[in-house]
């Protein structure tokens, strides 16, 4: 382990070209994150990650694929999932017969049952087709303030929110799948989005980690990653969360004793471009979220058109590696190769018969 790889990008096409297998080859690139575009088919999705492997092994393959909006392949045999509030709707049916039964808390039940269900069919399918990770699940707490979130959001309470993550971390964990909990330490109380502006948060910290944040206290030991939101919680810091090393070593790794991954959010997105007023760069963007304190860098939909963008980030980076504006980390890069799957996925085929998957398929909400 003689370097750290923290860069995931993006390819443009449905193919490999030879100016992604390039890139790919960068010591910088650690993973690659596939979009709808780079989807025509299953057997086509299967070769493109086939080709990924074969320039190099160890690149992680990552996807957003939650259910609801939030799914990028929904056809050719994927199953369509529900977004993560039907799992919180289903808990809440707890007067009602859930099932045939009629004990208080079949709700709740039932309904991690279900979402254990959601992750194994996720992970299931996707690891079907040589994809290794999905940033998923999402963690924010449904304040029903923000647009970016609304129905991705599993429920309002913090311990709802939090069973039902860890049963679908369960699912995800049985496919060979690790997880991503996301926005660090909570993007639902806000309306902004974050794609377009910065949006801020003016809740206190102590109202912050007794609500939001919870989640992440509470999964501690089964969270393998986590992703901070790119917002302002401008009585905390006057740094976006994923540019804060105060929200990322001394709270998340430092109270909330997490010890997995921390990826940034997109930084194409105007929110990361902006530190403290002054517009930055991608690669300095990406060394202000490595020094705060993140393992891995996300930057996506720059490789359309020229790509120039992201061949800057790689040089970028490269050149503040040998400059020391940013020091490589041995841990990181453990932690980037603890996300891969440490075993072999059921084939295609062989999964539409295998009997967890088929009944996972009838418990999906």
């Amino acid at each position: 382990m003689n370097h750290h790889a923290p860069l995931i990008l993006d390819i443009a096409g449905a193919q490999l070209t030879a100016v992604d297998k390039q890139r790919l080859r960068h010591p910088m690139t650690g993973g690659v994150i596939l979009f709808g575009r780079n989807w025509q088919s299953r057997n086509q999705l299967t070769e493109l990650c086939a080709d990924i492997k074969a320039v190099r092994s160890d690149v992680l393959i990552c996807v957003d694929h939650e259910g609801g909006r939030v799914q990028r392949f929904r056809n050719d045999g994927f199953t369509h999932l529900s977004p993560m509030r039907a799992l919180g709707e289903l808990w809440m049916q707890d007067s009602k017969a859930v099932r045939g039964a009629f004990h208080t808390g079949s709700g709740a039940m039932a309904a991690m049952d279900a979402a254990t269900a959601c992750g194994l069919v996720l992970a299931s399918e996707l690891r079907a087709c040589s994809v290794d990770f999905s940033f998923t699940p999402v963690l924010d707490l449904d304040h029903g303030k923000s647009g970016v979130i609304g129905d991705r959001a599993f429920h309002r309470d913090p311990r709802v929110a939090s069973a039902l993550a860890k049963s679908v971390m369960h699912g995800l964990l049985q496919a060979g799948m690790a997880n991503c909990g996301k926005h660090f330490p909570g993007h639902g109380k806000v309306r902004a989005d974050s794609h377009v502006d910065i949006p801020v948060d003016t809740r206190s910290l102590s109202t912050i980690l007794n609500d939001c944040a919870l989640p992440y206290q509470w999964l501690s030991t089964t969270l393998t990653s986590v992703m901070p939101a790119h917002v302002i919680y401008e009585k905390v810091d006057a740094l976006p969360a994923g540019f804060s090393p105060y929200w990322l070593q001394d709270i998340l790794r430092g109270r909330l004793h997490f010890n997995g991954a921390i990826f940034s959010d997109d930084l194409s997105m105007a929110g990361a471009r902006m530190i403290q007023g002054r517009e930055v760069s991608f690669a300095q963007a990406g060394m202000a979220a490595l020094n705060a304190g993140c393992d891995l860098v996300l930057l996506c939909n720059q490789s359309l058109g020229d790509g120039h963008a992201v061949d800057a980030m790689l040089d970028g980076l490269a050149e503040g590696l040998l400059k020391h504006h940013w020091i490589a980390s041995e841990a990181s890069e453990i932690r980037r190769q603890a996300l891969l799957p440490k075993n072999s996925p059921l084939a295609w085929d062989a999964l539409m018969t295998d009997p967890a998957y088929v009944r996972a398929l009838d418990l999906l909400p």
